[in-house]
């Protein structure tokens, strides 16, 4: 089963914005950014897109599928 691998712990960082920061910028709680950076929880379309927005990066370049 292929698994979600997200570089949003990068991109956080890089642009030097908190959990807190980022899950007010797209609408949801930090919790979920945890478990999004921790991959623990696969994002809807929306969310993806959304924080792919903040980053101004393509959803491809911020997830992507590992066997």
């Amino acid at each position: 089963m292929s698994k979600l691998k997200t570089k949003i712990r990068e991109y956080r960082l890089l642009h030097n914005i908190k959990q807190s920061e980022l899950a007010e910028l797209v609408n949801v709680r930090r919790e979920t950014i945890v478990h999004l950076e921790n991959g623990k929880y696969n994002p809807s379309l929306k969310l993806a897109m959304d924080i792919a927005k903040v980053f101004n990066v393509t959803v491809e370049e911020l997830f992507e599928f590992e066997d």
